[in-house]
């Protein structure tokens, strides 16, 4: 007799892995670097929305009843949500686009490039290994001049596969998800860029930074498994 079991779905890191332990090791280090406002640490991360529609005007609160809202909906398409991620500097950033592609991604790093970080020496960028995230992105959208430009101040350091967990804008979009975006519904890209900015600038405010716990012993102690062993 089968009986059904509740199964949680999880992303498992393989037993052993040098690749893995590799790029876990140097995301750590950047995360161990004192803030330095001239060289700053930039996580970014993304993922699709579903928009929906409203068929039925919403029954607004009042006392006696919460918001009252139909079930039935109507989708209105996907759009993407960047969110970028100063951990140390307390402050992030919510862009939303139509789509998801290289130049989009590039674009708006570009933007951060020419804008927010236009005076820094450099920034270090830690971000999934994503095929939409490569230098060549940002010539398929600006002028050589202003393509290489843009490069030259961008240090990339990936998270390993199956290691998107080392992110901390993945934890900041899950902040997001929960607080922002659970249990509402967006029509337009519009109003989900109405709502993003006004939750991110609600945090830019008070400056809640991100007090990342592991640190390379840690890893190498509680994450032994991962490490391969030694060959001589």
């Amino acid at each position: 007799m089968h009986t059904k079991r509740h199964v949680q779905y999880w992303v498992i890191p393989p037993e052993a892995d040098a690749e893995f332990a590799a790029h876990m090791e140097d995301v750590l280090e950047v995360y161990s670097r004192p803030y330095d406002p001239k060289v700053p640490v930039l996580c970014m991360d993304e993922q699709p929305v579903q928009l929906v529609e409203e068929v039925r005007v919403p029954i607004g609160a009042t006392r006696e009843h919460p918001k009252r809202v139909d079930y039935e909906y109507r989708r209105a398409g996907v759009a993407n949500v960047f969110l970028f991620a100063e951990p140390l500097a307390g402050w992030r950033e919510i862009a939303v686009r139509s789509r998801k592609t290289k130049a989009d991604w590039a674009w708006e790093m570009g933007r951060l490039m020419e804008g927010r970080y236009a005076e820094c020496e450099k920034v270090i960028v830690v971000c999934d290994n994503l095929n939409t995230h490569t230098m060549g992105a940002f010539y398929e959208v600006f002028e050589p001049a202003r393509a290489r430009a843009i490069v030259s101040r961008l240090e990339f350091h990936y998270t390993p596969k199956h290691g998107s967990w080392l992110n901390i804008a993945e934890n900041e979009l899950s902040c997001f998800t929960r607080q922002c975006l659970a249990g509402r519904r967006f029509g337009t890209e519009e109003e989900l860029r109405e709502q993003a900015t006004a939750w991110y600038e609600e945090l830019n405010a008070i400056q809640r930074g991100v007090d990342w716990q592991m640190k390379l012993d840690d890893a190498r102690t509680k994450l032994k498994s991962i490490y391969p062993k030694i060959k001589l």
